[in-house]
Parts: structure tokens; sequence; C-alpha cells
């Protein structure tokens, strides 16, 4: 009769680091591109115009509109008669009728960027959640991956601590 051989903590580590890594991939891919497509949100780039013809609620007041239509930075240029002049618009304040452009991103990216700025009120919350847990499992995990008291487990520690120092660096540029 053959006695089971008792796998060490570090054998568990290094499998569901594995499995968990694999499981990931695609979703570090989506992640990856929209954090890159983030970086440059406030330019053009990949963006193309689109014309927005909007009903709003009649008389809103200047300071209230850039609220209502979700613009950041919004600033009233003129206002003649009951035509309200704005960046890239005008809104009639007789008529509630808001016309306008924006520039915005193909729907495929525009997806990608809502599941990476996903809120709690949001149902894929719970995936990006479970997502963020096991990026930090994979941080953790990888010191498992080497005995310690080897090379290549002292080198991982002067990497991931130099990442660190990095990061607190960044955060305060």
């Amino acid at each position: 009769m053959q006695t089971k051989e008792k796998k060490s903590i570090n054998y568990y580590m290094r499998s569901l680091h594995r499995d968990i890594g694999f499981f990931v991939i695609g979703l570090t891919i989506i992640y990856g591109l929209s954090g890159i497509l983030l970086i440059y949100r406030e330019t053009g780039f990949l963006k193309t115009e689109k014309h927005i013809e909007e009903k709003l609620n009649p008389n809103i007041p200047e300071s209230e509109l850039g609220m209502v239509l979700h613009m950041k930075n919004f600033e009233v240029t003129k206002t003649d008669g009951d035509i309200v002049y704005f960046q890239n618009g005008t809104y009639n304040q007789a008529t509630g009728i808001a016309n306008y452009s924006e520039k915005t991103l193909p729907d495929f990216f525009d997806k990608l960027n809502k599941l990476h700025k996903a809120s709690s009120r949001s149902i894929v919350h719970w995936f990006t959640t479970l997502f963020g847990v096991s990026l930090l499992f994979l941080a953790i995990s990888s010191f498992w991956m080497y005995k310690p008291k080897t090379k290549m487990f002292r080198r991982g520690i002067i990497l991931a601590g130099s990442g660190f120092v990095l990061s607190i660096i960044l955060l305060f540029l």
C-alpha cells in the first residue's frame, strides 16, 4: 500500500497562480487596452465626432445646463435671445432643444472603457472586483514561485521592492 505524499504550500500556490493566471489573461488584455485608451481620453485619439440633438426641459438656467448635459468643463460662450451658445453647441431656452457635437470612441472601445470604469452600481462590478482580487492573489502568490534563500527569490524581492518604491514615487509626481 502506497502512502500519499503530502504536498507543500508552495505546490498549491504555484498551481493556483498558474491556473488563475491563465483564467485572467483575457481580462488583463482588455484592462490593459482600455487603460491605455483612458490615458488619452482627453485627446481625439480614435474618436469621431457625433452630432446630438436632445430635448431638454425649457428654461434650464445656464449654471445648471452643463450638469444636465453631462459635460465637463462646461462654459457658456454667449447668449443671444433664447439661444445659449456653448462649446460645440447651442441650447434653445424656449423649446428646450440642445444641439451639440461631441467626440466619442467607437462602440467597442467605449464598452471597454465602461468595463474599466465600472462602479458598484453596475452589475459587472462583481466580475471586476473578482478580477482585482485575482490580480492581488497573483501578485502575492508570486512569492511562492521560488524557495526562500534562493538567488531567484532574492531577485524577486528586489524587483518587487523596486516596483513598490517606484509606485510610491509616481504617486507624488
